[in-house]
């Protein structure tokens, strides 16, 4: 489904709210407040809509299902759902959550009021350091998506939006695939894109290399930001896939010769040496100005972390063996006390409340007793990150270890929570928030429990029959 609807922002003047007979007073599910409507395409529409809850603006992508059951398209519905659950990144607009009735699905969409990017092209070409921050922004989402296994293969100025503090938000993954849809030859066969954009490769009608189609499409989207127009036009489209075909294109006089030499690799026409992202962000007119975005995901919601927020990356500590030691316990000596667990709490933990700490077979999380002190746990929990190069977020008795490896389903992200069993006694509560299942079982049974160990309190299998 290559609908365009699936960006959170439109130039539509259209003020016609949507009307549901279950919500004849413009409330949808008893939740969000219907507004204008932004855009629609031939499978679905884009609505602006308000939280009645915490008054936030959204967009929400309405479905028809009747429509997509007829054109064969719910598998696509359900990859689109994964691949927008998959890509969460600050340049990336953000799918909140997925609703349906009987007749329609709805997309809760993060509301991005700039409009698209092709709108400040199409009045003339971009300013060079106004260009190198858009295609820093896009190349962070798209080297983002790569390492996750997933491939865009539509990327144009049009799906390229932009926010109220003009940061860019990469939209519309309707024609996006996933790694697991590549054939034996390592190859993908599907052909799509939009002709000014597309790959010479894809031309060639045979299986190519997602990951270089859409570098080849960033390439195309540079040239366009800094010349203001495109690199391969023709009025006729087998004329223009012919330059495309052979790479047939002439830098304007304006570009910088680093600029020139980048677009050259960008723009190679033999996908086998075009250049990869690492090499792009390692070049010097890419580099200038250029600031890696930190974020963490928490309650499902991403936050962005400031350049002077205090996080523990182990990898980067500046502080000797004592400072740290000093600054840990400063840190951990102001802790509010643990939330303590009432008698529903530890029924809702049965039979799953593993005091051994021992896994619950197939889970993501394994709880155990502990006498320490609460300092003593945190700074436990700090002490096996230090040896993994984990970064540390600490928040009152939370304590978030962030891996920095990327994988297909992101970072390795376990979280840790301290709760008051007694006055002399908590419960420990580890568990996975991101990253790939079988890398936590095999951190969690290497490093994890055999460093909280010593903590844990012994028989407490008279313990848990106390309990019980």
């Amino acid at each position: 489904m290559a609908d365009n609807t699936a960006s959170s922002a439109s130039t539509s003047t259209s003020t016609a709210p949507m009307k549901t007979k279950k919500d004849s007073q413009g409330l949808l599910l008893g939740r969000y407040e219907i507004g204008k409507l932004l855009g629609h395409g031939t499978f679905a529409k884009v609505y602006h809509a308000r939280n009645i809850k915490t008054n936030e603006s959204v967009a929400i992508k309405v479905i028809d299902k009747e429509k997509i059951l007829k054109g064969g398209l719910i598998a696509h519905i359900k990859r689109e759902i994964e691949i927008l659950r998959r890509v969460r990144h600050p340049n990336i607009v953000q799918l909140f959550e997925v609703m349906a009735t009987k007749s329609k699905i709805f997309f809760v969409m993060e509301y991005v009021k700039g409009g698209e990017l092709f709108g400040k092209v199409a009045k003339g070409r971009l300013k060079e350091e106004i260009a190198r921050k858009y295609f820093q922004q896009l190349i962070s989402a798209v080297g983002f998506c790569h390492a996750r296994g997933v491939f865009h293969r539509d990327l144009k100025p049009e799906n390229l939006l932009l926010d109220e503090n003009g940061d860019l938000k990469v939209s519309d993954f309707g024609l996006s695939a996933v790694s697991d849809q590549i054939r034996q030859d390592g190859l993908f066969h599907t052909f799509c894109g939009t002709p000014a954009y597309v790959a010479p490769e894809l031309l060639a009608r045979k299986g190519y290399d997602a990951a270089k189609v859409d570098i080849w499409s960033c390439g195309v989207i540079l040239f366009v930001l800094m010349a203001g127009y495109l690199p391969f036009h023709d009025k006729n489209v087998m004329a223009m896939y012919k330059k495309i075909y052979k790479g047939e294109f002439r830098c304007p006089r304006w570009f910088s010769p680093e600029l020139t030499r980048l677009l050259s690799r960008l723009l190679d026409t033999n996908p086998e040496t075009r250049i990869t992202i690492p090499d792009i962000m390692n070049k010097k007119w890419f580099k200038k100005g250029f600031k890696h975005i930190k974020f963490y995901i928490e309650d499902d919601r991403l936050c962005s972390v400031p350049d002077d927020a205090d996080v523990d990356s182990c990898s980067e500590q500046s502080l000797s063996e004592s400072e740290s030691e000093t600054e840990s316990l400063r840190s951990v000596a102001s802790l509010p006390r643990p939330a303590s667990l009432n008698a529903f709490d530890i029924i809702s933990f049965s039979p799953g409340f593993d005091l051994s700490g021992l896994f619950e077979e197939g889970g993501d999380e394994a709880r155990f007793v502990s006498g320490a002190p609460v300092s003593k746990i945190i700074s436990k929990l700090e002490e096996i990150a230090k040896v993994v190069s984990f970064a540390v977020r600490k928040k009152d008795c939370r304590v978030s270890l962030e891996g920095s490896r990327e994988g297909v389903k992101g970072p390795l992200t376990i979280a840790a929570e301290i709760f008051e069993l007694t006055p002399s006694l908590v419960v420990v509560e580890v568990k996975k928030k991101g990253g790939d299942k079988g890398e936590y079982e095999e951190f969690y049974n290497r490093e994890l429990r055999p460093g909280l160990q010593n903590l844990m309190l012994e028989g407490d299998t008279n313990m848990e029959m106390a309990i019980i």
